[in-house]
């Protein structure tokens, strides 16, 4: 009978062929307008570039582009193939991972351009927003927030839901970027804190809002199988060879971008043998869970975002990426089915051991590595190129920087949490168009399907760091060795 009253209850509505149009045609059409309103090409973009270089004795080499465009590529390439795919784990979720993020950042890139350029690069004479090369790098880092947002709502909500939260994401992003880059005066080239600790915070809190008491309706598709976890590994391995240009396409040109390289590549290394370590040690006949994998090696490179720059030595950089591997790693066997039991937070992606936790880290890495800086290490040009001490920010001692990077990292926490709870409340409402608990993570409610031959795979894998049912290897093993 209790079923019977359930079916007979309000029901979810998939139905979006009014709302998701409307809002695509719309928002672009307000895109078209501000642009035409405010953006415009900047010198090196401009035609007029010919009679500039002229002017200033310079060549097309000296253009911009030529410096930041093999960067810009590989950012691209993170925030379209790397994210669509690491998302890619669940069965029946592929076309939602890829094509969802691909109409997000679409949009989410052009907001950002006028967002960003409204805080950063308005002229206020002209009323005008100047954008080059750089400005599509950081434009791509802004829709980066968003994505990460993505990984913990993955399969629960609408893509109108998803455009909502892109929206306001990057706006949030916006804002807690100038107060953390400008205001404050951090500094976070490859964006531990404005990026991954905010998307992360941001994701938690609207998931945590969003909270699904009956989601266990959709356990026989919340994981993965075979292929889906291979497809998975493939934007794995897209995000961990450009990592070290995402971390330092924005950096100073010369020895910061260089060193950003550098200290990204070592930790990258390091967080891949730790997470393999934590993984085997886990289980009772030390396999190796591909999830961690797919997660956890890249946890270095997030926590070296801040400190990317700096001279935090090459060893100290493998250190952060073997701290980063163990903790990410321990986060997904435990961390995440205990927020979920204790806290009801579903994180579908584990967000929270990938982006948030090694995000908060790396900021507060930065402010340590900040704070202990001196001339001899630096040289004293060396300090005013890595920590931008000029103008006002001239005679600010290092103790005080490191500091005011700590409450960079505290602000982008409290951005992300705050944001993300308002968010939250806002998708509540029930117009969205958004999947019954019995009908998540499935492609079929937005997308049309391909008739399938009947499935000769077993119907699915569970894994620990998404589903709380993992296997009884973990618990009986306590990483203990087997004695059989």
């Amino acid at each position: 009978m209790g079923n019977c009253w359930e079916r007979l209850g309000p029901q979810k509505n998939t139905y979006v062929r009014v709302s998701l149009p409307a809002v695509c045609f719309v928002w672009q059409i307000a895109m078209i307008i501000l642009f035409g309103v405010f953006i415009r090409y900047d010198k090196e973009s401009d035609a007029h570039w010919a009679e500039y270089k002229k002017k200033n004795n310079l060549t097309n080499i000296d253009n911009d582009f030529y410096f930041r465009y093999p960067s810009f590529q590989d950012v691209h390439v993170m925030i379209f193939v790397g994210f669509g795919f690491l998302m890619t784990f669940l069965k029946r979720y592929s076309y939602g991972a890829v094509g969802f993020n691909f109409l997000i950042a679409s949009f989410g890139l052009q907001w950002a351009l006028l967002m960003q350029g409204w805080f950063h690069s308005l002229d206020l004479t002209t009323g005008k927003i100047s954008i080059g090369i750089e400005s599509l790098i950081n434009a791509d880092f802004c829709c980066a927030g968003s994505l990460i947002a993505f990984g913990a709502l993955l399969g629960k909500v609408s893509p109108v839901q998803l455009m909502v939260v892109t929206l306001f994401g990057v706006t949030l992003f916006a804002v807690e970027e100038y107060i953390i880059l400008d205001l404050l005066h951090c500094r976070d080239a490859g964006g531990s804190m404005v990026i991954h600790c905010f998307g992360g915070y941001y994701g938690l809190a609207i998931s945590w809002v969003l909270y699904r008491p009956n989601l266990h309706q959709s356990k026989r598709l919340h994981g993965s199988i075979y292929h889906s976890d291979l497809f998975a590994m493939i934007g794995t391995l897209f995000l961990w060879m450009f990592w070290p240009s995402f971390n330092s396409a924005i950096s100073d040109h010369g020895d910061g971008q260089h060193r950003a390289v550098i200290n990204t590549y070592i930790a990258l290394a390091s967080s891949v043998l730790t997470a393999f370590a934590i993984s085997s040690m886990s289980q009772k006949r030390g396999k190796v869970d591909m999830v961690h994998i797919q997660n956890a090696s890249l946890a270095g490179a997030v926590a070296m975002g801040t400190a990317a720059e700096f001279m935090i030595t090459p060893y100290g950089s493998l250190i952060v990426g073997f701290c980063m591997g163990i903790i990410s790693t321990f986060g997904y066997l435990f961390v995440t089915p205990f927020l979920e039991k204790t806290f009801k937070l579903q994180d579908t992606c584990g967000i929270h051991n990938l982006h948030a936790v090694p995000g908060m880290l790396g900021g507060f890495i930065g402010a340590i590595v900040a704070a202990t800086a001196t001339e001899e290490v630096y040289s004293k040009e060396g300090l005013i190129n890595t920590f931008d001490k000029e103008g006002k920010y001239a005679n600010r001692d290092m103790g005080t920087q490191g500091g005011f990077q700590a409450a960079g990292t505290c602000v982008s926490i409290a951005f992300g949490l705050i944001g993300g709870a308002i968010v939250g409340f806002i998708l509540k409402f029930p117009i969205w168009g958004d999947p019954a608990d019995d009908h998540c993570f499935d492609d079929e409610a937005y997308w049309e399907l391909p008739e399938e031959e009947e499935e000769t795979l077993p119907p699915v894998l569970e894994y620990n760091n998404h589903m709380i049912h993992k296997g009884q290897d973990i618990t009986e093993s306590s990483f203990s060795v087997d004695q059989s």
